[in-house]
């Protein structure tokens, strides 16, 4: 008889991690195995610092792939909860499966493991109520919303340090990490999960394994979600229509956005630009931090933003991003994003493109000597001057402008036309996955968590639905 895991977990972002704690404190006699593509925490490192260029690290990016998930080895912020608010306005939708109520108290016992695990104890955006609410009334006059929340700041290189930690305690507790493993398939029998086709990703060649469980939860955040729409399809998981983020990072100076980042951290500004009304939004905001560069599948190459504790720019970036839904009869979100990235990348011979905004204005490209002499200094060096409305879109282009233009009027400054506009900013969500109550997917014994299958958007988030369905699964017989 072949041996059986009770909980096999594919992913180690946010997720999986605390599903396993949560596991240990419950029963830690319960065989639980995660699977990662990529490498140890310890063994994560983007070589871009060094060469001053993208190396598209074999088999997988080291910023996407391996213990603590992408999120984690970008920025590192927590985003909680106001105790006034009736609702959550980020992070996802955990709380439209277990309520708003039960939603922030995962998220206290989440938070709490964070602080135990070494998170800064400061909290962000709760000392200056007073001046953020006039902010707020600010933004209001001008068509935008602005949510204030909560942040606690793991910064990029002491979440490495945290997550660490976290990958010792579950070791140490017998919690099997099987690494540089690519989950081929999933086994799917009569309707029902039995486990998963793994093979090494060390070497092209190696062998398939099968790996029985009695529970398979998918916690394969963004960068698995592309993986995840061919499971879909292939064994017919029910699924709804989705969205795709698309966007750019904006880098401009630290003394434009001084009184957000002081007052918030990050300000998560809102707004429904005409002609289009599309939902457009501020995300990830990096104070004195730096625009970073980060591969996906098929060697896309896609920005970012990263922000430390220690190292500092003068610089802070942040990511507009414009929701784009699709209806009838085009329902493939993914491969829409993907296509303008692909023709991003040719533009950039490979590599993200930046402009500055007053170009875009006077209808050129941007060439390396203007930026040269630019008052922003771009902080990610291997970024190829040119010209993004080529392969962005007119709606996109329009919905961000137009977005720019509004928040100028509240942070003086925003517009200015030296600041830098990098490209492609894309936020990959799968289809979103139908689950019910206990996470669980039309096919028995299959779960789905965290942000790859559209219910989190967010490492808190992500990490408190692991906690959950570690008790979701405790409570089954």
């Amino acid at each position: 008889m072949k041996e059986q895991y009770d909980v096999i977990v594919i992913g180690m972002g946010p997720g999986a991690i605390f599903l396993a704690y949560e596991m240990l404190q419950l029963d830690k006699t319960k065989k639980v195995l995660l699977i990662e593509q990529g490498k140890r925490v310890e063994q994560r490192s983007c070589p871009i610092e060094k060469t001053g260029k993208c190396m598209k690290c074999k088999p997988f990016c080291h910023i996407t792939s391996g213990f603590s998930g992408a999120g984690a080895f970008s920025d590192g912020k927590l985003s909680l909860y106001n105790k006034e608010d009736d609702d959550f306005y980020v992070g996802g939708n955990l709380h439209k499966y277990i309520g708003v109520e039960e939603t922030k108290k995962l998220i206290d016992y989440t938070d709490q493991i964070y602080l135990n695990f070494g998170a800064d104890p400061k909290l962000e955006g709760t000392q200056y109520k007073k001046e953020v609410e006039q902010m707020k009334e600010k933004a209001k006059k001008e068509g935008l919303t602005l949510i204030d929340i909560p942040i606690r700041h793991l910064g990029t290189e002491k979440a490495h340090e945290l997550y660490k930690k976290l990958e010792d305690y579950l070791e140490d507790n017998k919690i099997e990490l099987k690494f540089e493993t690519i989950v081929e398939d999933l086994i799917i029998e009569d309707g029902v999960a039995k486990g998963v086709k793994v093979k090494s990703a060390k070497t092209a060649q190696s062998p398939i394994e099968e790996i029985y469980g009695k529970n398979v939860i998918v916690a394969v955040g963004r960068k698995g979600a592309n993986w995840l729409v061919s499971m879909c399809e292939k064994h017919h998981i029910q699924t709804e229509a989705g969205i795709v983020d698309i966007g750019v990072r904006y880098e401009l100076p630290d003394k434009v956005m001084e009184k957000i980042n002081r007052y918030m951290y990050e300000g998560k500004f809102i707004g429904r630009p005409g002609p289009f009304k599309d939902k457009v939004r501020t995300f990830c905001q990096n104070p004195s931090g730096f625009v970073s560069s980060e591969v996906y599948d098929n060697n896309l190459s896609l920005v970012n933003g990263h922000s430390y504790k220690d190292k500092k720019s003068t610089n802070t970036n942040l990511a507009i991003l414009v929701s784009h839904h699709f209806n009838y009869p085009f329902k493939k979100p993914i491969e829409y994003g993907r296509n303008i990235a692909q023709n991003l990348n040719e533009l950039g011979n490979g590599n993200i493109v930046v402009q500055r905004l007053g170009d875009i204005y006077r209808g050129k490209r941007t060439w390396e000597k203007e930026l040269e002499t630019n008052k922003v200094e771009p902080t990610l060096k291997s970024a190829v001057a040119g010209d993004i409305t080529f392969a962005l879109g007119y709606r996109t282009m329009t919905d961000i402008l137009q977005f720019i233009r509004e928040l100028d009027k509240v942070v003086e400054g925003f517009a200015n036309p030296e600041n830098l506009l990098y490209a492609p900013e894309i936020k990959f969500y799968s289809n979103q996955v139908v689950i019910d109550e206990n996470f669980e997917t039309n096919i028995k014994g299959l779960y789905s968590i965290g942000d790859g299958g559209g219910m989190t958007r967010g490492l808190m988030m992500a990490s408190a639905s692991g906690v959950q369905m570690a008790r979701i699964l405790n409570k089954k017989k």
